[in-house]
């Protein structure tokens, strides 16, 4: 029986030492718009998730990302087609736990199109993850300079994702030309969480 929305779903731990250097990594990082037909295992999603926005300090909740004072505005989404042991459907991530909440279910890669200016290679990803931001969080503390805070943010997270990917053989790309307001009606995401980032998972093809 597959999970419902409102499902919490406990990913794999994560490895804190992976087969390729951080210097591999960066030799052989590319962009990719192209995958493989094979779905994505479980602990590769859970391995990305992490390096996204993980926590690495559970005392003063430090994530694998840096954020500006600390204030951590980005949330994190993902959209599963085919990945092993996961029900296709809409996520968002939890860094605390190191969890997934399916927010709604079904395979809603056909439905990006319109919202990414009919780039029709992304519903071959068996994986997207969505990178949103809540600027009101960063905008408390530093107010004008919030979004060029975030969007840095948002940077050492793509990158970080960038990495993981070619550390375990798998395919991504950044994909910023999207319509804020359809990708948040088709996620259903809500109004403060402003898309600012889309990056497609595969296998290589």
């Amino acid at each position: 029986m597959g999970a419902e929305p409102g499902d919490r779903i406990k990913l794999p731990p994560h490895l804190s030492k992976g087969v390729m250097t951080v210097e591999e990594a960066l030799e052989k990082r590319r962009s990719r718009r192209s995958y493989g037909d094979a779905p994505l295992m479980l602990e590769d999603v859970a391995q990305i998730l992490w390096a996204a926005q993980g926590i690495t300090h559970r005392r003063g909740g430090m994530r694998t990302a840096p954020s500006a004072g600390a204030l951590y505005p980005l949330e994190i989404y993902l959209i599963s087609g085919d990945v092993e042991g996961l029900t296709a459907g809409i996520y968002h991530n939890q860094p605390v736990g190191h969890k997934l909440i399916l927010l709604k279910d079904g395979d809603l890669r056909d439905k990006l199109t319109w919202a990414v200016l009919f780039q029709n290679w992304i519903q071959g990803a068996p994986a997207i993850i969505v990178i949103s931001a809540v600027y009101e969080r960063t905008e408390e503390k530093y107010e004008s300079m919030a979004k060029r805070y975030v969007h840095m943010e948002a940077g050492h997270v793509s990158q970080n994702i960038y990495l993981q990917a070619t550390s375990r053989n798998l395919a991504t790309v950044f994909v910023g030309a999207f319509g804020d307001k359809q990708l948040q009606k088709i996620l259903s995401l809500p109004r403060d969480h402003i898309p600012i980032g889309i990056m497609p998972l595969g296998k290589h093809k």
